[in-house]
């Protein structure tokens, strides 16, 4: 369906839900819709509108015009609706399998119309719960390798691509992460949020020049490097999984980024979901990480020999460069990530959730230290299995 720009904007109800969708003639006429506002996250109104006699259904989400987590004190721009449909189409062109069907949008209205994966768990629900999710990385791996190359200089023409970027151009949400990820957990900053016991710990971090150097190198490439398209906030809860499917959902982040962030974000989750697991639950999400890595360097390898578009594709070492560097940068990002949902805006339910608070604050700490080691020990990093070996290690690294 076409992208309609005709509306006028108003926050939308379950029953003006109901009536975009027999409007849209999503379902047949006279069903008997139900629909159901299920949005918990913090930027979103999200409807779940299901047929009661056939059970098939469908997901309206709408942007709002502020933060959900602050409220309207804090304005947002509606434009990244548009960028997250134009984004979920994007994708679905290299990975159709990995993402929802987007049926319709309405850039006016700040509206995505798309599949309906109520089937499915979100991923950060299920891994707290203990479920493993097989298939999650390998199909993260894929998903990853082949968004980045394909939409990169080395899989679509130089100047395609140069066009493709101008209309994900995306500052406002850009500005969140620069903010929340990159340097506010770093200062004494309102926005944070910790317990009093980790105000030590914090305040380490907050002292420490070497680390603020690194985290500076690593802000600086984010807001430079335009490598390729990139999901901009690709954690556990932006996915949908079973044991055999897996959807990556909001893309509404998106940009022309570094190769290496979407591959941090999500390493970075799955170790704040290992820091919430006794030691004997742990080794599914090391495999996890290390998984998606070996997928993601074979598929943009095979890539890169079937499909360049670059002269420079068969100089030696230059595939072994891109892949060092989108290494060595995932691992940092995936340090500032672990960091700033300890102790920033916005944390994960996987750390928050313990209920226990000595194990609460042994566990944060343990991530604080963590991601100033990921972050510190980057470049001396060989292979993926090390990040085992630095996440061992960090409940004993001092303080100071």
């Amino acid at each position: 369906m076409a992208v309609s720009k005709q509306s006028v904007y108003e926050p939308l109800t379950e029953s003006a839900a109901i009536a975009l969708a027999v409007r849209l003639r999503l379902f047949p006429e006279g069903a008997p819709l139900v629909c159901r506002e299920i949005g918990d996250g913090n930027l979103n109104l999200v409807f779940h509108i299901v047929n009661q006699q056939t059970g098939k259904g469908i997901i309206i989400k709408q942007a709002l015009p502020y933060a959900k987590v602050v409220g309207e004190s804090w304005p947002l721009t509606l434009k990244r609706a548009a960028i997250e449909s134009n984004a979920l189409r994007t994708f679905a062109s290299y990975v159709p399998e990995y993402v929802p069907k987007v049926y319709y949008s309405d850039e006016s209205l700040a509206i995505t119309v798309m599949e309906d994966l109520s089937h499915l768990q979100i991923a950060r629900k299920g891994l707290i719960e203990g479920k493993t999710y097989p298939l999650l990385s390998q199909h993260i791996g894929e998903y990853v390798a082949k968004t980045l190359f394909y939409t990169s200089d080395f899989g679509m023409n130089q100047q395609e691509k140069k066009q493709l970027a101008q209309s994900f151009v995306n500052p406002e949400l850009c500005k969140i992460t620069e903010d929340l990820v990159f340097t506010d957990p770093f200062f004494d900053h309102e926005t944070n949020n910790f317990e009093d016991e980790l105000r030590e710990d914090v305040k380490e971090l907050w002292n420490n020049d070497e680390l603020h150097l690194e985290v500076a190198k690593l802000k600086r490439k984010f807001l430079t490097e335009g490598d390729a398209l990139i999901h901009g906030d690709l954690h556990t809860g932006s996915i949908f999984a079973s044991d055999e499917e897996t959807k990556v959902i909001d893309p509404e982040f998106a940009f022309y980024g570094p190769f290496g962030f979407d591959l941090g974000q999500f390493f970075a989750n799955l170790l704040l979901n290992a820091l919430s697991r006794p030691e004997q639950e742990q080794e599914p999400l090391f495999a996890h990480v290390e998984k998606t890595w070996e997928v993601f360097a074979n598929v943009f390898s095979d890539l890169w020999e079937q499909h360049n578009v670059e002269p420079y594709a068969k100089t030696p070492r230059l595939l072994q460069d891109v892949l060092h560097s989108t290494f060595v940068d995932a691992i940092g990002f995936a340090g500032c990530e672990v960091i700033r949902r300890t102790i920033g805006l916005a944390h994960v339910a996987d750390l928050d959730g313990i209920e226990d608070k000595e194990e609460r604050i042994r566990a944060k700490r343990h991530a604080l230290r963590l991601g100033r080691s990921l972050i510190l020990q980057r470049n001396s990093l060989n292979d993926i299995q090390e990040i085992r070996s630095l996440f061992l290690q960090a409940p004993l690294a001092p303080t100071n």
